[in-house]
């Protein structure tokens, strides 16, 4: 009797470990996963470059109420993501550079976003559902990079989660969902401006036209409590603007949020109506096609209930806006995995087993075969082996000085022999395919941003052809212009060497002794005038595109 009270006593022992190990394991991968990336290389040209620009701008000067990039107003988005990257700046840059410690408030968006992803999944389809949400967006292809830049969409990516949530659990508390409710929008709201709060504003209002179940009084309790929980976020920062500057406060309602969208302003990149329709099947997977699963599976009946409602409404009304905007980048897609995720959770544990085999197999192999061309490509990266591709890769970032690092290489080497041990420990089960899926993005992310983010990083950082260009610089001159200069340029150029051009297209062509031309390679004749002489050229390693020219005014 005794033996049989002890082996109970062990296996309960035995399952309470099980049960908090899970846990710690997926905060685990989710940590291994948002990582790398973050730190050791410059900020990348464009988003991530004017992002520091602005965060720089709040270092040096601590207004937050301006946006500003290289001395002039940049009014396009509200400053939350700039605020919350410069705290992290200030904190831990002792420790990092600057840019680097900047970055780690995508880190801490994006375990936001995870979080309440995984909460909003648990609380509309059950215990598991919580932790699957989280690793199939950890698996998608399209939110491999960006979440691990310096760009503001990380931060909205995490206040459309937070709002999701909140949506989610209004059914069952109103007032804790309409505080998670407001919270988001407000986040979103003061990430890009107005385009989460009309996201999120459609689908409330929508969803109680589709089912009785958001007519409940719990839903309009929530509302309620979501309207007054974020009139602060809607409120302060464009009050505070409006104080400083009526005319900025325009700019940005005005020119930068329903003339980007609606077109009138000629601001962003040009798009098609299905320009998202066309990148969904790579953007989006896995989640995608298990979404598509989740759907066929419940038929007709699965619409008519408030778990699979919500998430339908959010990706279609996110879908419809995203589309009749007048421009469009994958960047701007990120919200769309979010109810993907959701739907594409539910319908794991219903998977066929010859899906859940094949999808497991497919994983396998994929990532085991991207691991192994990885590790080729770095040999011959580092010691010239073989020849033939090792010219290759020195053609394309010629400036590269190959260097063997004995830390790049065992954090490379934990990233891949933890996956194979995951690998070959994983249990056959209907949610093996998904974690070898996001554990197969975190390995083969991790081998990238530790072997080969030097090489890259030769290649997009401006900071050898700014040092070029300081050294070309006179030792007194009265002003420098610029014309044709990239914001990103403007930024960096101002961080790297503390200058700030007087821009041609602002102010007309200033008296200035020197003139900045950012052009092409294959410009003709790229004086502007006789009146004017070439001092110094230049041009990032290895890029044949982007030519920058400085020009001396002639005495007369």
């Amino acid at each position: 009797m005794r033996m049989l009270h002890v082996r109970d006593d062990e296996e309960f022992a035995s399952a309470g470990l099980r049960r908090y190990l899970a846990p710690f394991l997926l905060g685990l991968l989710c940590l291994a996963w948002i990582l790398p990336g973050l730190v050791g290389h410059d900020p990348w040209k464009p988003d991530e470059a004017y992002s520091f620009g602005l965060v720089n701008h709040i270092l040096k000067s601590g207004d937050w109420v301006v946006p500003t990039l290289a001395g002039e107003p940049f009014m396009e988005k509200p400053p939350l993501y700039y605020l919350t990257a410069a705290a992290f700046a200030r904190v831990f840059s002792p420790a990092l550079p600057l840019h680097d410690a900047a970055r780690l408030a995508s880190a801490f968006y994006m375990a936001l976003a995870l979080g309440f992803a995984g909460l909003a999944g648990r609380e509309l389809f059950g215990k598991g559902c919580g932790w699957t949400t989280a690793l199939v967006l950890i698996g998608s292809l399209g939110l491999l990079v960006r979440s691990h830049q310096l760009v503001t969409d990380v931060a909205l990516f995490a206040g459309f989660a937070i709002a999701l949530y909140g949506l989610a659990l209004s059914l069952r508390r109103g007032v804790p969902g309409g505080l998670w409710l407001g919270t988001g929008v407000g986040i979103g709201f003061m990430s890009k401006g107005l385009l989460e709060p009309g996201v999120i504003g459609i689908v409330a209002l929508l969803l109680p036209a589709l089912s009785k179940h958001w007519r409940s009084r719990s839903y309009a309790v929530s509302l309620l409590v979501a309207a007054a929980a974020v009139l602060p976020w809607l409120t302060l920062w464009p009050w505070a603007l409006y104080q400083r500057s009526p005319q900025l406060f325009m700019d940005w309602l005005w020119t930068n949020n329903f003339g980007r969208f609606l077109g009138f302003s000629g601001l962003g990149p040009g798009s098609e109506p299905i320009f998202y329709l066309k990148i969904l099947p790579w953007y989006a997977w896995p989640a995608l096609p298990l979404a598509l699963w989740t759907l066929w599976r419940g038929k007709l009946a699965a619409l008519r209930t408030p778990e699979i409602q919500l998430p339908v409404a959010a990706f279609l009304v996110t879908l419809a806006v995203l589309s009749f905007a007048s421009d469009a980048r994958d960047l701007y897609a990120m919200p769309l995995l979010l109810p993907l995720a959701m739907l594409a959770a539910a319908g794991v544990d219903t998977l066929r087993r010859g899906a859940v085999g094949a999808l497991y197999w497919f994983g396998t192999t994929g990532f085991m075969f991207f691991a192994g061309v990885i590790w080729f490509y770095w040999v011959a990266l580092e010691f010239g082996i073989p020849a033939h591709l090792s010219a290759h890769l020195d053609e394309m970032q010629p400036g590269y000085t190959p260097g063997f690092n004995g830390l790049v290489f065992g954090v490379a080497l934990v990233y891949t022999l933890a996956w194979i041990i995951a690998v070959a420990r994983l249990k056959p089960s209907k949610q093996r395919p998904v974690i070898v899926w996001a554990a197969g993005m975190t390995m083969m992310w991790g081998l990238l941003m530790t072997l080969f983010v030097s090489w890259v990083d030769t290649g997009k950082s401006y900071r050898s052809m700014i040092a070029s260009l300081t050294e070309a610089l006179p030792a007194h001159y009265d002003c420098l212009a610029s014309r044709s200069l990239g914001e990103p340029q403007r930024a960096l150029l101002e961080y790297n060497a503390g200058i700030l051009t007087r821009r041609v297209e602002l102010t007309g062509t200033p008296a200035c002794e020197l003139l900045l031309i950012q052009g092409s390679a294959a410009d003709q004749n790229p004086s502007p005038g006789q009146q004017w002489r070439q001092i110094w050229d230049g041009a990032r390693p290895g890029d044949n595109s982007e030519r920058f020219r400085l020009f001396q005014r002639i005495e007369k």
